[in-house]
C-alpha cells in the first residue's frame, strides 16, 4: 500500500540515512577532475563505468568516454563539451542534472591527483567485487536442491580466485600485517542436522560390520563428522583397524572406554545397538558426510573472505592474502574430495549393497538406526 507524503517524515528519513562511504567522494573528485581537464583520461587506467558505486557516476564516466576529448583552450571558454556530456549520461541516468555536474567539478580539490583518485575507485571496486564472488560462494554451499553441489561449489571458489589473481595482479604487494581475523561462528552444516547425524550413525554401525573398507577411506577425517561422539567412534574404528585388531562392537566400545568417550551422557546399552545396525556401504555413507563437511567448510570460508571485505581498514593485498588463506582449507578439502569420489568409482559399482551378517551385532537392516546417543 503506497503513503502519502508526508514532507516532515520524509526530512526525518534523510537525517537518518547511513552517511555515504568515502569512496563516494573520490568518485566524484575524479568525476570532477575528469569533467575540469577532460585529457587527464589518459590517466585513468583499471577504471571502467562498472567501478564506480552509483549508477550515476558510472554513466558520466561512460559520457566522458564516448566524447572525444576538447582541446583545452576550447574546453576553457566553452560548455559545449560539458553539455555534451550531461546529454549522453543521461541516457544512462535519467534523474542526472546540469547542477550535479558542478557538485562533481566542485568536489576536485586537485585534477593533478587523478591517477590516485582512480586507484583509490579500482581498490573499492576490486573489494566489492571479491564480497560478491564470496557471496556467491556462500550460497551455493548452502544450496542443496542442486544436482552436484560440491563440484557447483569448487567452481564458485575456482571463481573467485580468479578474481584473487586479478587484484594481487593490479596491486603490488607491500610490508604490512596480515588482515585482522574477523570474530566467526562455528560453520552450519547445510541440509538437516539430524538427517546428518542418521548418516553418521550409519556410517559408524557399517564400517563396524566390513572394518577392512575402514582402510580404503583415509580421505575422511573426525573432523568431517557433526557430532564429537560420532567423530570419537569413528577415531577408535580407524585405530582398531590400522592396529588389526579385532573389530565389532564390544571392541569398539571398549576403544571408546580407553579414549574417554564414555562420559555422564553416554549410554554404553544404547551404543551398542546402534554400532550394530548396518544398511548400505561404508563409501556411500563417508561419500555423505564428506560431502556436507566440504559444503560447510565452503560457507566457512566464504564467510571469512566476505568479513575481510567488510574492514574498511583491510588493503587489497590484504584482502589477498587473507582470502587466499581461507581457500587453501578448501583446497584441502578438494584434494579429499576427489581420492574419495575416483576410489569411489573405481570400486563401488553401487552407493549400497548387500551386507553380511556383522560379528556380535543384530540381523542387518535397511532402515535408519532408531538410537538417538549425542552429546
Amino acid at each position: 500500500m503506497s503513503r502519502m507524503p508526508d514532507p516532515e517524515r520524509d526530512e526525518d528519513d534523510l537525517d537518518t540515512a547511513p552517511p555515504p562511504q568515502p569512496v563516494f567522494y573520490v568518485e566524484q573528485a575524479l568525476l570532477g577532475a575528469l569533467l575540469l581537464e577532460p585529457w587527464r583520461l589518459d590517466d585513468v587506467t583499471g577504471v571502467g563505468p562498472d567501478a564506480f558505486s552509483t549508477a550515476a557516476h558510472a554513466a558520466v564516466l561512460a559520457a566522458i568516454r564516448s566524447l572525444p576529448t576538447p582541446a583545452p583552450a576550447e574546453h576553457a571558454e566553452s560548455t559545449k563539451w560539458l553539455n555534451a556530456v550531461l546529454t549522453s549520461a543521461r541516457e544512462r541516468a535519467r534523474g542526472l542534472t546540469a547542477s550535479y555536474l558542478h557538485t562533481l567539478i566542485q568536489a576536485c580539490p586537485w585534477p593533478r591527483h587523478t591517477p590516485a583518485y582512480a586507484r583509490i575507485v579500482e581498490a573499492e571496486h576490486a573489494r566489492r567485487q571479491l564480497r560478491a564472488a564470496a557471496e556467491r560462494l556462500a550460497q551455493t554451499a548452502r544450496d542443496l536442491s542442486l544436482p552436484r553441489p560440491v563440484p557447483t561449489a569448487f567452481a564458485a571458489a575456482d571463481a573467485l580466485a580468479g578474481i584473487l589473481d586479478d587484484v594481487a595482479a593490479r596491486f603490488r604487494p607491500h610490508p604490512g600485517s596480515l588482515p585482522r581475523a574477523p570474530a566467526m561462528a562455528t560453520a552450519a552444516t547445510p541440509g538437516d542436522a539430524e538427517e546428518a547425524a542418521d548418516e553418521e550413525r550409519l556410517l559408524l554401525a557399517t564400517a563396524t560390520a566390513h572394518p577392512t573398507d575402514v582402510e580404503q577411506m583415509p580421505w575422511l577425517t573426525s573432523d568431517d563428522f557433526t557430532l564429537p561422539l560420532h567423530a570419537g567412534l569413528w577415531q577408535c574404528l580407524t585405530a582398531l583397524t590400522r592396529r588389526r585388531a579385532p573389530v565389532d562392537p564390544v571392541t569398539v566400545l571398549w576403544e571408546a572406554q580407553h579414549r574417554g568417550l564414555l562420559t555422564d551422557g553416554v549410554d554404553p546399552r544404547k551404543l551398542l545397538p546402534l554400532l550394530g545396525t548396518p544398511a548400505g556401504s561404508p563409501e556411500h555413507w563417508g561419500e555423505r558426510i564428506l560431502q556436507r563437511s566440504v559444503l560447510a567448510t565452503a560457507h566457512q570460508v566464504a564467510s571469512r573472505i566476505e568479513a575481510f571485505t567488510d574492514d574498511p581498514a583491510t588493503t587489497p593485498y590484504q584482502l589477498v592474502v587473507g582470502s587466499r588463506r581461507a581457500l587453501a582449507d578448501l583446497s584441502a578439502m578438494r584434494t579429499r574430495w576427489q581420492h574419495a569420489t575416483s576410489a569411489a568409482s573405481a570400486t563401488r559399482p553401487a552407493c549400497t549393497r548387500t551386507t553380511a551378517s556383522p560379528r556380535a551385532s543384530p540381523p542387518p537392516t535397511t532402515t535408519p538406526p532408531t538410537v538417538r546417543i549425542s552429546r
